[in-house]
């Protein structure tokens, strides 16, 4: 295919402001279509990015329009609903993080893609920072190298912070009435605060609990939840130990978040900005202390001038494209939303 035709579904301020802008930008993409509840709302989106064609809801568009791919910004309580809808279709669907509201909603879509002949690529975007990108590649070739030693420790910091960083500017916000819309039940195995305390965690620290495997390379466990909520610790699958911390500290005008790959004789430390910052990666700097007489050295690659949010619309287009495989699956996803669970289990105890 030359351009691959995209339709939206939800133009709010994440599908604006996180999406939209990026994916128009991309020259192997062409955004045709839009669906968008607040009639409005979407005729002016749909003015300012010169897309003629405006729906009230997907139903609407899908029997109207050809699509390669679907980019929906929507509340994650309701992709049980949402995206087992879409799968329906057979088209490729991309959505923001997590998978799901809960492990049930998540088996549901899993069971829609595969009756569906779907795929459904989740929006990690920090697996899309051209650091996070760097620093993964790094972390393969030394673990098969092995010039470092063995890799013994990952530590994710995420502190709370302005994850915004005036990415919302410009966006187009209507004072018009929402029609009742479908949510996913919550989930059957928790009481309502128990399962209130799993969205929270599943809403604000899901991206670490995937930036673990990641980074890691292979799954794992967790096995200790702090009981103040500031920490949790893991163990891969080989035995790497890990630990994320949440928000030890806030900031107000900054964003904070890193993360330590520690191998025998050296690391890789990375550094991410804010989710909605534009034209600014991440950083990587990469310390190497082989012994043996050689002299230890830090390197600090320059990236180019791309945020996660605008790459990762280049990487869902080439997973339609089937130039590369969707940076993270559906299939992969919902680990995460199971080990949220067993952190939530191991810190209510229930």
């Amino acid at each position: 295919m030359d351009k691959v035709r995209i339709g939206f579904v939800g133009v709010g301020g994440m599908g604006q402001s996180a999406h939209l802008k990026n994916y128009v930008t991309v020259p192997d993409c062409e955004v045709v279509a839009i669906a968008e509840v607040k009639e409005q709302q979407g005729k002016l989106v749909g003015e300012r990015y010169g897309i003629a064609k405006v729906y009230k809801n997907h139903e609407e568009m899908l029997a109207n329009e050809k699509l390669d791919g679907i980019v929906a910004s929507q509340p994650f309580t309701r992709h049980g609903v949402l995206i087992s809808d879409l799968a329906k279709h057979g088209i490729p669907i991309f959505t923001e993080k997590p998978l799901a509201g809960s492990i049930e909603a998540g088996e549901k879509i899993l069971k829609a893609l595969k009756a569906g002949g779907s795929w459904h690529m989740v929006g990690y975007h920090k697996r899309s920072d051209p650091a996070s990108m760097y620093a993964k590649a790094e972390i393969e070739k030394l673990k098969a190298s092995n010039e470092l030693g063995k890799l013994k420790y990952v530590r994710i910091l995420m502190p709370a912070g302005d994850w915004v960083a005036n990415g919302f500017l410009g966006r187009i916000g209507v004072d018009e009435p929402v029609p009742p819309l479908e949510f996913d039940p919550p989930a059957s195995d928790m009481d309502e605060e128990t399962y209130k305390a799993y969205n929270s965690f599943v809403n604000y620290y899901i991206h670490q609990v995937n930036l673990m495997a990641y980074l890691l390379g292979e799954r794992y466990k967790v096995t200790y939840a702090d009981p103040t909520g500031v920490m949790l610790a893991t163990q891969s699958d080989s035995g790497v130990a890990g630990v994320i911390e949440m928000t030890p500290y806030r900031t107000t005008v900054d964003w904070q978040e890193s993360a330590l790959i520690a191998f025998e004789n050296g690391y890789i430390k990375l550094e991410l900005p804010a989710p909605l910052a534009s034209n600014r990666p991440g950083k990587v700097e990469i310390m190497r202390d082989p012994g043996n007489g050689v002299t230890p050295e830090t390197m600090t690659p320059t990236l180019p001038w791309v945020h996660a949010m605008r790459q990762q619309a280049f990487n869902f287009v080439a997973a339609i494209k089937g130039d590369i495989k969707p940076l993270c699956d559906a299939p992969e996803a919902i680990l995460d939303l199971k080990v949220a669970r067993e952190y939530i289990r191991l810190l209510k105890g229930c």
